[in-house]
């Protein structure tokens, strides 16, 4: 099943089915992507419109149990324990050229943008339970005072408080 972002956007009641049409119709003349065309024509903010782009995404690609994957050294190396615990990212192994990381829907958004901005490879993001996350985490990049817990936002802000600066 599809779960395209107009329909994500009606679901959370940002749009309604016609503004959706609407934009679709607009996209059709312009080719401008679907979420630029929210926020131009509705004011929709970019927040709102990467909130619903990470929930579907998290519909899209498939969940793990990072406690029970195979992890590449090599792919664990590329980034430091405190960037893992930071962005809630846990690289795991290569496929090909793209480096599979796991993180949770609620750390996607961010997750992409350090991603984007730091790693500098081509990436794809499964889904993990957060908890099972911060198991994983505590597994593979140790950190003093961070248990499974931590991924919750609040005790990352504790330790990080300036999450999103460090990604860009």
């Amino acid at each position: 099943m599809k779960f395209r972002l107009g329909q994500v956007l009606i679901e959370e009641g940002v749009l309604t089915s016609e503004q959706v049409t609407q934009i679709l119709e607009n996209q059709k003349q312009t080719g401008e992507p679907f979420g630029l065309l929210c926020e131009r024509v509705f004011g929709i903010s970019p927040e709102t419109i990467e909130d619903a782009w990470a929930l579907q995404y998290a519909r899209l690609t498939r969940s793990i149990d990072p406690l029970s994957e195979s992890f590449d050294d090599k792919a664990r190396a590329l980034i430091t324990r405190r960037q893992a615990w930071q962005f809630c990212i846990l690289p795991i192994r290569f496929d090909g050229q793209e480096l599979m990381i796991a993180t949770s829907q609620k750390h996607l958004r961010r997750a992409l943008r350090f991603a984007t901005n730091v790693i500098g490879m081509p990436v794809y993001f499964v889904m993990a339970e957060p908890v099972s996350l911060g198991e994983a985490l505590c597994r593979h990049y140790e950190l003093p005072g961070m248990n499974p817990a931590s991924v919750h936002q609040s005790a990352l802000d504790r330790f990080f408080p300036e999450n999103d600066r460090a990604a860009a």
